[in-house]
């Protein structure tokens, strides 16, 4: 493009030549053009563009725009033929990895797909999306913490509730991404469909539902396999027998290192280099560990870690959450390139094939293979059907082959054999390499394929006005035994595991950004409050008792400040105990603990519950309290609701509908929050 420039331009001015320029100048300006010129030729000579077997079938052909509009999905739609846009709201990767495969796939049904992030369209724009001839939107949507849009949704989701467009004629349909261990079970797809469905448009194919408690992929391609057929049905198309089994990116690698190249930066070259706030996902701010001791005195570590963020801008509350970009393991990365038998240190770049998307690599290019697998790629996670059917293609045995295959087809054999080789031996993509000898896969399009590196989240365990400068988390380091024989450890803990300092040398450094939360103290101190949070979901009560204890301190008048804590035993892993209990000695906290391992009957903090229903209805019953839980989504949380249901019923002379209608007020009026996990 430059060089065309330049050649255009050089004609202008040998045009004009003759009114305006000398024949110095005519030759100065001919050099300048010429010294460009050379600069780009050579430049591209050292790129070697690899071309694949196989081409990404929904990319359109070479197109030129008049004022295009990178925020408009309907002016790409028409520019490039397509009729098949797949919005996706993410916070994991799992929604946008969906909707990457149904629009890759409409190529199979006649339908030419985009993929589109819902913050990076125009979202009005769905009134004129029944212009174009057979159009479908999909939403793939996740709910995220308490049944909340995740970040990238939720300009669209206030936008659908809060505005009355015309949506007749407009045909959809959505996938949801949930998990049934939270109370609002995939509520954003639910709500979002409903209001579609509100404003005229037509819902084409039921709405898919997938638990990520249980088996999310199983979900998808049970939802999706019925729906393609749905789709042809009624636009009346004949699917085609191509088997869609193609590369969405090219590849160039380089003989010579370029100039710029990425080392392990989020978005921004050099951003780890040249720290400029604001600091958020894009954009990690380099934190020093300050402190990075162990908790616990028994063989299962609780790491207790500060980071030093003084200098960042970043601010946060108690309750908020720090996000960690970990690393893989360097032993995973060194053994898959030698699975792949590729020189991890080649630079490389993937450039997307369709030249209309937003996203023109799966992650920061250039990088070296060893950069992508260390800190963009996720290595360690399940492999999804969909990879598996892929490296399918790279077994030279039949018997191998077949078997990838029927683990990523949906016959009851498939599923089966899926659960028990991959989720219940807990193979990774690397373990599935290292087990099938005969697959080899390209380690570019596994490059492509795999998912990237999620960064971790904790809730933050210290209150900023006793540590304005640094952010303290509680974290247990995850090892484990797999069926097959092999250690698999944790990626983030077992990282910041080694993250230690030492006062002999320049401190360790982890990207991080915060996170605000709803999970909030109330404004007033003097309002009284509950707190359940055994094992490390005492984290952010730490931060809370802090805040509270200053109030305390400073003269204000501070309500009753209840925690229920539980562990396994007193002396192995009671967390920040010393701190509690001289909290508790100083009259700020009453403090009702739970070691589950310490007599021959199990106790947990629900028993706790039980036993001090009065103190608990006191609380939020009487004196209008805030409850608060933090823990285990999957049985804690659940069994926590139905305790309090009980209180209520008991206590509260309610119904089982009046105790229920009570705690979602509750839940309402922010007086119950949970900051839960699965």
């Amino acid at each position: 493009m430059e060089k065309t420039e330049a050649i255009l331009e050089t004609q202008h001015i040998s045009e004009a030549s003759d009114s305006l320029f000398s024949s110095l100048d005519i030759f100065l300006v001919a050099l300048i053009v010429g010294g460009i010129s050379w600069y780009f030729i050579n430049k591209y000579k050292k790129t070697t563009t690899v071309t694949s077997e196989r081409s990404y079938s929904i990319s359109p052909s070479p197109i030129t725009l008049e004022n295009p509009s990178d925020s408009s999905f309907i002016k790409k739609l028409q520019s490039s033929g397509r009729s098949l846009v797949v919005f996706y709201g993410s916070q994991t990767g799992t929604a946008e990895e969906f909707a990457g495969r149904l629009a890759k796939e409409g190529a199979r049904y006649r339908l030419k797909g985009m993929v589109a992030d819902l913050e990076d369209y125009e979202m009005e724009e769905l009134v004129n999306l029944k212009n174009i001839p057979n159009s479908l939107a999909v939403f793939c949507l996740a709910s995220y913490g308490e049944g909340e849009p995740t970040d990238n949704a939720r300009e669209f989701c206030d936008w659908l509730q809060n505005s009355e467009p015309d949506l007749k004629g407009l045909t959809y349909t959505v996938f949801g991404l949930g998990n049934k261990s939270y109370e609002y079970y995939n509520r954003v797809a639910i709500n979002v469909d409903k209001r579609l469905k509100e404003l005229g448009a037509t819902r084409i194919y039921d709405l898919g539902l997938g638990d990520d408690d249980a088996n999310i992929e199983d979900d998808f391609i049970t939802w999706k396999d019925q729906f393609w057929p749905t789709v042809c049905e009624y636009f009346g198309i004949e699917p085609t027998e191509e088997e869609i089994n193609m590369h969405q990116y090219r590849l160039e690698e380089f003989e010579e290192a370029p100039d710029k190249v990425f080392v392990g930066e989020m978005a921004k070259l050099d951003s780890l280099k040249n720290q400029k706030p604001p600091h958020d996902a894009k954009n990690p701010f380099l934190a020093k560990v300050k402190v990075n001791r162990d908790l616990n005195n028994s063989d299962r570590s609780c790491l207790h870690i500060e980071f030093d963020i003084k200098g960042s801008k970043m601010r946060y509350d108690s309750g908020d959450h720090i996000a960690v970009y970990p690393t893989n393991d360097s032993e995973l990365v060194e053994k898959i390139g030698k699975l792949c038998a590729k020189n991890l240190d080649t630079i490389f770049t993937l450039i997307n094939n369709d030249e209309e998307s937003n996203k023109k690599h799966p992650f920061p290019c250039p990088c070296s293979y060893r950069t992508a697998l260390t800190h963009y790629l996720d290595i360690t996670q399940n492999p999804r059907t969909h990879v598996l059917k892929e490296l399918a293609e790279y077994c030279t045995d039949e018997a191998n082959k077949e078997k990838l295959r029927l683990m990523s087809s949906t016959t009851p054999e498939g599923k089966a054999l899926y659960q028990s080789w991959i989720i219940e031996d807990n193979r990774s993509v690397v373990h599935v390499i290292e087990d099938m000898p005969c697959c080899r896969p390209s380690l570019d399009y596994l490059c492509e394929l795999l998912p990237r590196l999620q960064p971790r989240f904790y809730s933050i365990s210290s209150s900023a006005k006793l540590y304005p400068d640094t952010v303290h988390i509680s974290a247990v380091v995850v090892e484990y035994d797999t069926p097959t024989g092999r250690h698999n450890k944790g990626v983030a803990t077992t990282w910041l595991k080694e993250k230690v300092p030492d006062p002999e040398k320049e401190a360790p450094v982890v990207p991080v950004f915060i996170r605000k939360s709803q999970f909030r103290l109330p404004t007033k101190p003097e309002t009284p409050i509950i707190m359940i949070g055994p094992g490390t979901g005492l984290a952010p009560f730490r931060g809370f008792i802090q805040e509270r204890n200053i109030c305390k301190s400073e003269g204000k008048p501070v309500g009753e400040t209840v925690l229920y804590f539980g562990c396994r035993k007193r002396s192995e892993d009671f967390i920040y105990g010393d701190e509690l209990l001289e909290y508790e000695k100083n009259g700020l906290l009453t403090l009702h603990l739970a070691f589950s391992r310490d007599q021959p009957h199990k106790v947990y903090v629900t028993h706790l519950l039980q036993q001090h229903a009065d103190e608990v209805w006191r609380v939020i019953g009487e004196n209008n309290g805030h409850l608060y839980i933090c823990g285990d989504a999957k049985s804690m949380a659940v069994d926590v609701r139905v305790i309090l249901t009980k209180i209520l019923q008991e206590k509260g002379q309610m119904t089982e509908q009046e105790a229920v209608a009570f705690l979602k007020k509750m839940e309402t009026q922010r007086r119950y929050s949970a900051d839960v996990w699965s």
